[in-house]
């Protein structure tokens, strides 16, 4: 979806492209964990960098890709999930 939005509408000079999260440090994550230490070193441990992302990492991702240093960045995705898909 990412590539066909970007193709349609590159011509126009707007760039699509997805950013794809990892395990990030929420309310939600806690819902997830079952919110006990238990839970949340379960979760970790799915990390290589040993943590949970947090929201503003993902935010710091997307204001880049608004940027115009991403000016040529087009129908790209972007993991940012710690190495968890490595």
């Amino acid at each position: 979806m990412t590539t066909a939005a970007a193709l349609d509408y590159a011509p126009s000079n707007i760039r699509i492209n997805a950013v794809c999260p990892g395990i990030i440090d929420t309310p939600m994550m806690n819902r997830f964990s079952g919110g006990t230490a238990e839970g949340r070193q379960a979760v970790i441990a799915q990390e290589l960098v040993g943590r949970m992302g947090t929201p503003e990492e993902i935010a710091a991702a997307v204001v880049w890709l608004c940027s115009d240093a991403a000016s040529f960045v087009v129908g790209s995705v972007m993991v940012v999930d710690g190495g968890q898909t490595v």
